[in-house]
């Protein structure tokens, strides 16, 4: 018989719709696989338990009189710690914010809320979400739970790495610049990114407010695509908010690709990509192949720019977005200082962490007079090009076929100190946020070591049903796995 934390997250809606289960066994089998997994995953910043069983409580309540019919009714869920959440802490995994509290919720979570989903706490990330491997949290390293001396990846390692070890059912991300899809690729997950302006940023703090983007990570494509009909909606709060005709995506559950022109970059097999990433990601390839897609090989121009041109403007835009954290209204502040300037100096060089200062003064650096046309505006230029080279591949084919990452997941330790290898992990996702873009990571495979390996799908603006259905194909030839860490008693492996 398969466990309750095995299930995906509508598989578990269904029973407890059916009464077969109720919110409090599903919020208390959460709690048990915490519990147990948590010492060696350190996947949480923040559990909520009191706050979850007294939701569930609620949720019982209203399913049971028949006022919440959501698909995803009761079903327990984590959050990135970048997400606000009214009454729970709200840290950013940043010394700076170790003791804020939120006063209001995000759009996202007032979305989950009204679906009856239950949260159970706050996820572990990279500090303000700089970096690739969960490393840089101000509250210790999240690790892999197919392997504990591995990363899971970054920045939504935490949420990536709930999912995978069965702790959470489905989870929250955000991506800015592959911080959803990476971490799922590592982590044996799924996870989607929206196109731009889909899911509101209300509420969402900050690192380069021009490329995030909400988005859900879970155990399967059709989990994803009823997860983010959840979470999507025009939010007047947010500026960049975009109404759609439509936010169904569910209808794009179909395993049919017959006809479907499929796309796969050249320029995404060269150099630095391991062996066993490329036979796997061109293996889903041929299953989509042998399933009736039209695949087809083509060169998108642009790609080796993206990374420069993405670290100036994510950098830019952080410098500018982190100086509201100075110690004057909320967060840390420095215990001994004279004067205000010092306050403020003091403050922000011991409440922020090395990777999070690099990229402030890499900002406040390419904004300076006379640097910015040589750096920002250049970036931002690069950006439209990108931009057009994938409107030009669009022309020509529905999706877009990659690797997620160039490698599986590094061991723990290996990238802090190298952070251009680092930033380079980002090579496959990056252009998808310049070019606002939506993504989704599928498992496609393992390498040698047993660690899971992921393809990306990547669709035209507001195109995500198309990656949806051609991600839910590919997904049909494979079964889920999880890693030994999610069953009882049982340790990831150890090199």
């Amino acid at each position: 018989m398969m466990s309750l934390k095995s299930l995906t997250a509508l598989e578990l809606a269904k029973k407890i719709k059916q009464k077969e289960i109720s919110v409090k066994e599903a919020v208390c089998a959460s709690l048990a696989q915490i519990g147990e997994v948590e010492d060696k995953v350190h996947a949480f910043v923040t559990v909520d338990k009191e706050g979850a069983l007294k939701r569930a409580e609620e949720v019982q309540r209203e399913i049971s009189e028949g006022r919440l019919t959501s698909p995803l009714a009761g079903v327990p869920a984590a959050v990135k710690d970048n997400i606000c959440t009214q009454g729970i802490p709200t840290t950013c995994s940043s010394k700076i914010l170790h003791n804020f509290v939120p006063g209001y919720s995000a759009q996202v979570i007032s979305n989950m809320a009204e679906a009856g989903v239950i949260i159970l706490g706050k996820t572990n990330m990279d500090e303000f979400a700089m970096g690739s491997t969960t490393e840089t949290s101000a509250f210790g390293v999240t690790r892999n739970p197919w392997n504990t001396g591995h990363v899971p990846g970054g920045s939504s390692g935490g949420s990536c790495a709930a999912v995978s070890a069965e702790e959470c059912f489905f989870a929250l991300g955000s991506d800015t610049g592959g911080s959803i899809r990476q971490p799922s690729s590592y982590c044996g997950v799924t996870g989607l990114k929206p196109t731009y302006g889909t899911v509101s940023r209300y509420g969402l703090i900050a690192y380069g407010s021009s490329l995030d983007q909400i988005g859900p990570v879970a155990k399967d494509v059709s989990d994803c695509a009823a997860i983010l009909e959840t979470i999507s909606s025009y939010d007047r709060k947010d500026s960049t908010s975009i109404l759609r005709e439509s936010y169904d995506f569910t209808t794009a559950l179909k395993d049919d690709v017959k006809g479907m022109r499929i796309g796969i970059p050249r320029d995404y097999f060269g150099e630095g990509l391991d062996v066993r990433v490329k036979e796997a990601v061109l293996g889903a390839a041929k299953v989509l192949q042998e399933k009736g897609a039209v695949v087809e090989e083509f060169d998108l121009s642009m790609a080796e720019y993206a990374i420069p041109a993405y670290y100036v403007i994510a950098s830019a835009e952080a410098s500018s977005n982190l100086s509201r954290f100075d110690g004057v209204k909320y967060g840390y502040r420095a215990e001994e200082y004279q004067g205000l300037h010092n306050m403020y100096k003091k403050s922000r060089s011991q409440g922020f962490g090395a990777e999070v200062k690099r990229r402030i003064m890499l900002g406040s650096f390419v904004l300076s007079s006379g640097y910015y046309d040589a750096y920002y505006l250049k970036a931002l230029r690069t950006k439209a090009l990108i931009k057009q080279a994938f409107n030009q591949a669009f022309q020509k084919f529905d999706v877009i076929l990659g690797p997620t990452a160039p490698s599986a997941a590094p061991k723990l330790g290996e990238s802090l100190s190298d952070p251009l290898k680092m930033y380079l992990g980002d090579i496959y996702t990056i252009s998808v946020n310049l070019a606002g873009l939506p993504g989704i990571s599928v498992p496609c495979g393992k390498d040698k070591k047993g660690l899971p390996i992921g393809v990306q799908f990547i669709g035209d603006c507001f195109e995500e049903k198309k990656i949806i259905q051609a991600a839910y194909s590919f997904e049909q030839s494979r079964t889920y796995e999880a890693p030994l860490i999610a069953g009882k008693g049982e340790e990831s492996v150890h090199e």
